[in-house]
């Protein structure tokens, strides 16, 4: 058997696309996936954490030629829409400008168009329910289970590309042979999906009940609930609550108990759910956390990639637009080097620092959402910075901004500009308020970011 030059493992988002990258190329590519094929099989539910695809993520789609595709499937976000224990709501844009959005786009239809485009690639074979189980980097081989028949057989590879998730089973090849290591930080607050439907009447038998163009948040301190919008009019919502205290799931096993907590805590998003309590008692309830991973490479034929390397919390939105950046990125050393093992080394030497500042950043915002987003102070802070991008666009850039709306702008320089800015923020109310910044005001603005060299 002729070996593929490029195995990938996994069929997710980043596995597929990174696929498709490498086959435009001309490369020939073996993607094994462990699952059915999500086309035909029925879907996973209650995991999905529906996706925010935001300026990193499209830029990648772009370039793989992929968004005439996925863009009849997205829905425009321009902002959050906070709901407050009464019900009455306050929407925040994210930015000033139109192209200032993100966009939601169900997890699993994305998957599907993204196979649908591998499958039509004569470069591409796919591969389904073969599940990796080992993997021998020196001897360039992988061992793999037929999930029909449980037959086991190994297969040889010229480069592997590892895309098979948080749990990535090519990660676990790699720390049994003590050729990288990896430490997972769990998040002591858990989640659970449920889905809001449509109303029923109006068009097309059915109609949102909340702003479809927005990204719904319910921040309550300690926890809270978001909802993205989907094309057929329902919302996928998901609770992220600690896993025990009060609140926390362990007080929510009783039915009554469930409806009591969103009557109080989400009286709109409870009236909107007609089947909590079967929906809360069904649905999987899931773990988060942060992987750390010492090294994502070996023997100059072996990488992990997306998740596999860097999985990170929900609550940027960037753990998908993180993992098409990957896909870029790898594209563009690869199209650019010789020799790809210098490629795979140069890779992971160059994403790190941005995949460490995203996991920060990450973490950072779940405290946003859940709480700092309820203050006055936060809205007031927030119109001050984009007064200064106003006067100074291009030197001051809201930290959110960068991360969303600016693939130019590396996650690790976000972060650093991000955090100067906080400190011109902090000295400019500090001396002049949260007022409308005046002439005073700018010109102090101009020396703080002259002398952050912003």
């Amino acid at each position: 058997m002729l070996t593929a030059p490029y195995t990938i493992v996994g069929a997710g988002p980043v596995g597929t696309l990174m696929a498709l990258m490498l086959a435009d190329r001309g490369h020939r590519v073996r993607l094994f996936e462990r699952r059915a094929d999500p086309r035909t099989a029925r879907p996973e539910r209650g995991r999905s954490i529906n996706l925010a695809l935001a300026a990193r993520g499209v830029l990648a789609l772009k370039q793989a030629g992929l968004m005439s595709r996925v863009a009849p499937q997205m829905i425009t976000m321009p902002g959050r829409m906070l709901h407050d224990e009464q019900g009455a709501l306050q929407f925040l844009r994210y930015g000033q400008h139109a192209r200032e959005a993100i966009y939601a786009i169900s997890r699993e239809r994305l998957n599907c168009l993204l196979i649908d485009a591998a499958a039509e690639r004569p470069h591409i074979e796919l591969v389904f329910q073969t599940r990796c189980v080992d993997m021998d980097p020196d001897a360039a081989t992988l061992q793999l289970r037929d999930e029909r028949h449980g037959s086991v057989r190994h297969e040889p590879f010229g480069i592997l590309l590892a895309a098979d998730g948080a749990g990535s089973a090519v990660r676990s090849a790699l720390l049994a042979r003590r050729l990288s290591s990896a430490r997972e930080q769990p998040l002591e607050h858990d989640y659970k999906e449920l889905s809001i439907p449509a109303v029923t009447g109006g068009a097309a038998g059915g109609d949102f009940v909340f702003e479809p163009h927005a990204l719904h948040i319910w921040p309550r301190g300690g926890y809270m609930l978001i909802a993205l919008p989907n094309t057929d009019r329902s919302f996928t919502a998901t609770l992220f609550l600690p896993r025990q205290g009060d609140p926390g799931f362990d007080r929510l096993e009783a039915a009554g108990a469930v409806q009591d907590f969103f009557r109080h805590q989400f009286p709109d998003a409870c009236a909107a759910i007609p089947d909590l309590a079967q929906q809360f008692a069904l649905h999987p309830q899931g773990r988060l956390g942060t992987l750390y991973c010492e090294r994502w490479q070996a023997a100059g034929r072996v990488l992990l990639l997306g998740d596999a390397a860097h999985a990170i919390v929900p609550f940027h939105g960037q753990g998908l637009n993180c993992g098409f950046e990957d896909c870029r990125a790898l594209d563009g050393l690869l199209a650019s080097r010789r020799d790809a093992s210098v490629a795979l080394a140069e890779f992971e030497r160059e994403r790190r620092p941005d995949t460490d500042a995203i996991a920060a950043m990450a973490l950072e915002n779940y405290l946003e959402m859940r709480d700092t987003v309820r203050s006055p102070l936060f809205a007031q802070r927030k119109a001050l910075a984009a007064e200064l991008e106003r006067h100074f666009p291009g030197r001051f850039i809201p930290r959110y901004s960068m991360v969303m709306f600016h693939p130019e702008i590396p996650y690790a320089e976000a972060r650093r500009r991000g955090a100067q800015q906080a400190q011109i923020l902090d000295a400019l109310t500090a001396q002049f308020g949260f007022a409308s910044p005046d002439a005073p005001a700018l010109r102090q603005a101009q020396r703080l970011l002259d002398d952050a060299g912003l």
